[in-house]
């Protein structure tokens, strides 16, 4: 059991890679779903960094960082879900940030996904991201920074070819963000969102080996973007700490983007 501790100091900086990381979260307790790798283990470690307590709910956590309470969850099973809640409450006094991140990939048209892979993605990428907000809120609502950052998708407002199934579960995230957001704000629960674009993650590099030209793949990926390169997972948790912080304690329902301006803007190619 840890003792409650409550932010009641002035914040303080620390040093990450040459750049000064504001102590926001000293004190705040955090759950992270999917925080045993890629985005997810970004997210932890800049919520970490940052001074919070952090709770990685994982299928599979290995590797994970021995600071943290890391928690066998499986999101598609409520009783799963609501166990591993009950456990960070008890361990650390309460729950002031959740990050859903878990999440699986879809490749696939509309002809091509059978209807048991829809009824996998959105039972993991959408439900289960209510499974773990519904545990999560009446532990939240005693918190005075609560907050509650989904991670979606450019792939939620950009179409993309063959990810009908994957960009429908994160266009499903995008509108749940503003809803829960409604609902909640009187509660005193943000509700926000980050929009990643293709970002390096082992899943990228998952798909890159299996493609005939990983190279070829690889850099059409990078030009789609058009800032040229993939997104650094280290961005997006950048984004989501901003999001969770009390710093945006006036910023709710909205879905922020890290695409290298892929959704907004219309570059002409260099060259």
């Amino acid at each position: 059991m840890f003792a409650r501790v409550r932010p009641d100091t002035p914040t303080t900086l620390v040093q990450r890679e040459g750049l000064n990381v504001t102590k926001d979260f000293e004190g705040l307790v955090a759950v992270v779903t999917g925080g045993a790798s890629g985005i997810g283990a970004a997210i932890a470690t800049r919520l970490r960094t940052g001074g919070a307590r952090i709770a990685v709910f994982d299928v599979q956590p290995r590797g994970t960082n021995t600071h943290d309470l890391v928690i066998s969850v499986n999101i598609a099973d409520d009783d799963s879900v609501r166990a591993g809640i009950d456990r960070v409450a008890a361990e650390f006094g309460g729950i002031d940030i959740v990050v859903n991140n878990a999440g699986i990939g879809a490749i696939g048209t509309v002809e091509t996904n059978s209807d048991d892979e829809w009824h996998r993605i959105l039972d993991v990428n959408v439900i289960g991201t209510a499974r773990v907000s519904r545990a999560a809120l009446p532990h939240l609502r005693r918190s005075p920074v609560a907050a509650i950052v989904n991670v979606s998708s450019v792939a939620a407002t950009a179409g993309i070819t063959d990810r009908a199934l994957y960009s429908a579960s994160k266009g499903a995230i995008s509108a749940l963000t503003r809803a829960m957001a409604a609902d909640h704000l009187h509660e005193g629960v943000r509700v926000n969102a980050v929009t990643p674009g293709t970002a390096d993650t082992p899943w990228v590099q998952r798909l890159l080996s299996v493609a005939s030209n990983p190279t070829s793949e690889r850099s059409a990926l990078e030009a789609r973007q058009p800032h040229g390169r993939l997104v650094d997972p280290q961005e997006i948790a950048d984004a989501v700490a901003y999001l969770a912080s009390p710093a945006s304690r006036s910023t709710t329902g909205v879905s922020l983007a890290i695409d290298g301006g892929m959704q907004e803007l219309r570059v002409r190619p260099r060259g």
